[in-house]
């Protein structure tokens, strides 16, 4: 399960540091070459029975139980989304509209509290479990029988870089890996030409307060960190050709993979130099791979519209892209997808947090709203027609929720006390609803869920005992979920 960390053989003293760069410059991608010649790529295959076998890249050996789905898209919707707007309707907040807040009040974000403010949103039961989901989601409503809705989220923390590096790995500060990360450490890759960890951009969509350690792999092998792959430019990850490599490229491998092989030989199989071959290698094998995933000119005018690719509004039309080209890399096999929101402008929050509205909620949310709503229900039912939900879990969440009250006269601040996060697809209990935050929507009351309840709930759906799934770093077995984490069993089917 660990990487070898065994002293290694030291470089012998009559190499020099030019001969060590020399090789090391060139060498990495004869590497790639080689791997490249042995294997025709693809879909890697050595686990032939899904049930006791992972990928020869995977750190565990086997899966700790029969796991549900292969496969996670995180829609994170950074800013922090209103559960009293969304999935967690409070009449008692219409009630008391305009009242002082009956309860005591926690310091927040800003501390500009005002009074009880009632949401501006209609809510409706959808579906034939009649999950109640606000007229913010009109289109994720049509899918609401695939959801289960966890209302009772908690996170330590009030401020938005903190928030989201807890919801991405656990921990409020950066150095600690990604959840994306972790998954693809642990269960490796069904597709050696693409990386285990994709973060979908498109549009105007920028990296969360917290920038790009967010998808970090910390002190994991440095291969599993999130590659940001943006969605609808040419260049669709740095440095690597859209027209695939060239003839003279090959021959210089080639020719360079004399030295590599010795080099290799000489660090003695350094766990750094190996991260590194990774990366070359799958940068290598991207250079075909990622310019065929981003051309969707096989996908039909029937799919484009369903997502929403020809809407006049310019940051829907993007977001669909990213939700299109995540269903695309679960067809190739890659175990985790991160999708990012695009800012809105005016009405919206800033360009980092773009569901964050102090001000103007209704319209700041309504605008966000349609940007995710028809591409999001778009994916999950493709996912569906295709046979591909059922191997795919797609977890839906914010950094935290927002007040019950009214922060100036129509913003609501941060509220980390209880919030609505859902996941829906393979192994999950559709059309159902677990946890409770009070009459207001203030604390979570009942079945309180941490973050890393989430992510333990997660692995558990992908075969993994999250207290299993572990590295040593820095004198202990470090872990996605820390010392905590239960597994949510009962929203899972």
């Amino acid at each position: 399960m660990f990487a070898d960390r065994r002293p290694h053989p030291p470089m012998p003293m009559h190499r020099s540091r030019r001969l060590f760069l020399e090789r090391c410059s060139t060498g990495f991608g004869a590497a790639a070459l080689t791997a490249m010649m042995q294997d025709n790529g693809g879909a890697n295959t050595s686990a032939a029975d899904p049930l006791h076998a992972l990928p020869d890249d995977a750190a565990l050996r086997t899966f700790h139980h029969p796991p549900k789905v292969k496969h996670v898209i995180f829609c994170y919707m950074s800013g922090g989304v209103s559960h009293v707007d969304s999935f967690d309707p409070k009449p008692k907040l219409e009630a008391l509209h305009g009242q002082p807040m009956p309860v005591q009040v926690e310091r927040t974000q800003f501390n500009r509290n005002g009074n009880v403010m009632a949401s501006p949103f209609t809510f409706k039961r959808s579906g034939e479990s009649g999950l109640p989901i606000s007229d913010m989601f009109p289109e994720i409503a049509s899918v609401a029988d695939e959801l289960a809705v966890v209302r009772s989220m908690t996170t330590p923390v009030n401020e938005h870089a903190q928030g989201n590096f807890v919801m991405h790995s656990g921990f409020p500060f950066m150095g600690h890996p990604s959840a994306g990360a972790w998954c693809s450490y642990g269960l490796g890759s069904e597709n050696e030409n693409l990386p285990g960890f994709v973060v979908l951009q498109s549009g105007n969509a920028v990296v969360p307060h917290g920038g790009l350690s967010l998808f970090s792999s910390g002190f994991l092998p440095a291969q599993h960190q999130g590659s940001v792959l943006k969605a609808d430019q040419p260049e669709a990850i740095r440095n690597v050709r859209p027209r695939g490599l060239r003839d003279d490229q090959l021959r210089r491998m080639e020719f360079a993979n004399s030295f590599d092989q010795q080099f290799l030989n000489q660090a003695g199989g350094d766990a750094q130099v190996e991260a590194a071959i990774q990366n070359y290698e799958t940068a290598f094998r991207m250079q075909t791979s990622v310019p065929e995933l981003c051309d969707i000119s096989d996908e039909s005018e029937s799919t484009r519209r369903q997502y929403g690719l020809d809407s006049s509004d310019q940051q829907k039309a993007a977001y669909a892209r990213q939700c299109l080209l995540a269903r695309r890399l679960v067809e190739r096999g890659v175990r985790f997808i991160e999708l990012s929101c695009l800012t809105k402008g005016i009405g919206a929050g800033g360009a980092a947090n773009p569901w964050d509205q102090h001000g103007d909620l209704e319209k700041g949310h309504r605008a966000m709203g349609f940007q995710v709503d028809q591409p999001i229900a778009a994916l999950i039912k493709d996912l569906r027609a295709r046979g591909l939900l059922e191997e795919t879990l797609i977890v839906w969440a914010g950094e935290f929720g927002r007040t019950p009250f009214s922060q100036g006269s129509n913003g609501r601040d941060h509220n980390p006390q209880g919030f609505s996060v859902w996941l829906a697809g393979g192994g999950v209990k559709g059309g159902t609803w677990y946890g409770a935050t009070d009459e207001l929507g203030y604390h979570a009351i009942e079945n309180t869920c941490t973050v890393y309840d989430l992510w333990a709930t997660v692995l558990h759906l992908l075969g993994v005992d999250h207290e299993r799934l572990t590295y040593r770093y820095s004198g202990r077995d470090m872990r996605l979920t820390d010392v905590h984490g239960n597994v949510l069993t009962d929203i899972l089917s």
